[in-house]
């Protein structure tokens, strides 16, 4: 068990947490949630020691050890990766070290063996024959291929950083687990490999997420952080929804009853209170009205920006048609003789472990990147706003807010593009901000700006729910479910892609399409291998298209 006792957090005036106390006990994995700056990676840092609170402790049951998912992509890079993940249990990881050292002993003396007996029965008691194989059973897990396991972690990609460091949180069945955004990165096998992983974990998880589909499989709780304070909910992410809004509504409707009895109660003392024989009554009607108190609601320091795209014209039923279209890089072909149609009500998800093909298609789409055979014709009714995945470029200047978007306006007058940035939470006085030091989150919502504005009937969206909190994330997913155009999109968000699309397309390794008009849950469902086609022949994949 761990537990929160009395912590307080100031950050200069401001109480992030004010007398916060919270238990999470074994057996149960919970999930915290909060709006965009709540602190809940903070509440994990405080959790896990690496962060003192102004006041208060946390305290751990003795005996049991805490992991948590390293953020540092870059701090193990001159360790091989078994190493790294086994370092996740560092006494483990010491006493292996310690062995390796005495073993090597030219000299080895009476003392160096009565120390590497003790250290060989710690060893056993950990089962640490087991480690190695334990650590290669997470990453093959995860998707590491076990030829890898042995290389340096600076060999690896980002995205396999990312999983090399998750299987060391995960690494010898730690008591306490804190996991900030674990699914970040990872593809649709490794969160599926992770959500059974964490369903069938016997100790206690705390997790911070945005991805609602996760929360919802593997939460057996939900702690809300709102106004420094943390609510504890039994059940998860949607039940946790369901029950706040219906406190608040029984709250209201509780208010509302006092309010009609404290009015009826006023106009009994002001009609009787200077009659005679009614005085007694008034005065009985007054202590009666002193006790009622009315219970405070405070409005949730959550916000939600308001997303609506709109387009200026309404589109055509020639949309998009792709012909034979193919594209290698550095010498592995990515995109592998495309062809299909796009109608005028397709909501197109693009889902596959390679992610390089997906951005590599849409650039070619905005025009952006040449395909090496092959053609695509847009319909003339069309207009297509993009969100690219790297965004770096668009921002590297030293305009404000303002102005920024004010270049991709027809209409140039600042007060209509203000509205546009309030629309998306920038207050008033943020329109004088550099957009050069503009968070990740606050960039993603600049972009989102830039496509309302443009009034396209067609958006490309390269991963557009990085970056953002759990409210902006709905608030764009609801946008697009009403837009009345075409969409191609790619997205980590299970929730996200199976509310938005009624068409499936998934780019295979070796470049080659499959697709399907069907909704992403249905898609998995009738295909339960489809998550899994880095695995294929191409002749399964070939048997599977017929």
């Amino acid at each position: 068990m761990i537990s929160a006792n009395n912590i307080t957090l100031r950050v200069g005036k401001k109480a992030l947490f004010e007398d916060v106390n919270i238990k999470f006990t074994e057996g149960n994995c919970y999930g915290l949630i909060g709006a965009n700056g709540a602190g809940k990676s903070t509440f994990l840092r405080i959790l896990s020691g690496q962060l003192e609170p102004t006041r208060g402790d946390v305290a751990v049951t003795p005996g049991q050890r805490l992991s948590f998912l390293q953020q540092d992509h870059f701090k193990y890079d001159s360790y091989p990766v078994l190493d790294t993940v086994i370092m996740g249990n560092a006494r483990l990881y010491q006493i292996m070290k310690e062995k390796d050292a005495i073993y090597m002993k030219e000299n080895f003396s009476d003392e160096d063996g009565i120390r590497a007996s003790e250290l060989e029965g710690e060893f056993a008691e950990m089962n640490g024959w087991e480690a190695e194989s334990d650590a290669a059973t997470l990453l093959n897990g995860l998707g590491i291929e076990t030829e890898i396991h042995y290389n340096q972690m600076s060999d690896l990609t980002g995205s396999q950083k990312v999983k090399v460091l998750l299987a060391q949180a995960l690494f010898g069945n730690p008591d306490i687990l804190l996991l900030d955004e674990p699914t970040n990165h990872l593809d649709l096998p490794a969160i599926e490999w992770l959500e059974e992983f964490l369903i069938n974990f016997n100790n206690t998880v705390i997790v911070v997420s945005h991805d609602r589909y996760f929360l919802n499989k593997v939460c057996t709780h939900t702690a809300d952080i709102d106004y420094g304070k943390i609510q504890l909910y039994a059940g998860n992410y949607d039940f946790w929804y369901e029950s706040s809004q219906l406190l608040i509504k029984q709250m209201k409707e509780a208010n509302k009853k006092k309010e009609e009895k404290i009015k009826e109660l006023q106009e009994f003392i002001s009609r009787f209170s200077a009659n005679a024989s009614k005085s007694r009554q008034a005065t009985s009607r007054k202590r009666a009205l002193e006790k009622i108190q009315l219970e405070e609601i405070r409005p949730s320091s959550r916000k939600y920006p308001y997303i609506d795209f709109r387009p200026n014209r309404e589109i055509g039923n020639e949309v998009l048609m792709v012909e034979n279209l193919s594209k290698t890089i550095d010498g592995v072909k990515v995109l592998d003789n495309f062809s299909f149609t796009l109608g005028h009500n397709d909501k197109v998800a693009f889902v596959g472990a390679n992610e390089q093909a997906i951005t590599a298609f849409f650039k070619i789409l905005m025009g952006e990147m040449e395909p090496d055979e092959g053609n695509y014709k847009w319909g003339v009714t069309t207009s297509r706003a993009y969100f690219p995945k790297d965004n770096s470029s668009e921002f590297d200047n030293d305009l404000t807010i303002t102005d920024w978007l004010t270049q991709y306006s027809e209409i140039k007058d600042a007060t209509y593009v203000r509205g546009f940035l309030g629309r998306m939470l920038f207050p008033g006085e943020d329109g004088v901000k550099r957009v050069r030091v503009l968070s990740g989150g606050e960039k993603v919502r600049c972009l989102l700006s830039k496509m309302m504005i443009s009034g396209s009937n067609i958006l490309i969206l390269d991963e557009p729910t990085n970056h953002l909190d759990m409210e902006s994330i709905t608030a764009l997913n609801n946008g697009l479910i009403k837009f009345p155009g075409v969409i191609l999109f790619t997205s980590h968000d299970h929730q996200f892609v199976q509310t938005t699309a009624n068409r499936i397309m998934e780019i295979l390794p070796d470049g080659r399409l499959v697709d399907k008009i069907t909704t992403y849950d249905e898609y998995l469902a009738s295909d339960e291998m489809a998550k899994k086609r880095h695995v294929y022949t191409v002749s399964e994949d070939d048997a599977l298209d017929n």
